[in-house]
């Protein structure tokens, strides 16, 4: 297995080169895919708390009153 993925966790390497120009481009991607990241851990915890919250809390019934 590779040193980077373990346990189903992806995880990301960075190493630093200095360069008189900095490769705006590809930091532009790097960023937007670390933010999709987040995202979308963060929406498969939320659903995660609904789904074992679900039935847990009857609704009230709408029609009645």
């Amino acid at each position: 297995m590779s040193r980077t993925y373990r346990r189903g966790e992806r995880r990301i390497r960075v190493r630093g080169i200095r360069r008189k120009n900095p490769d705006i481009p590809k930091l532009a991607r790097a960023l937007i895919e670390l933010a999709q990241v987040q995202l979308e851990a963060e929406a498969q915890a939320e659903h995660e708390v609904r789904r074992k919250t679900e039935g847990k809390h009857p609704r009230p019934d709408r029609g009645a009153a």
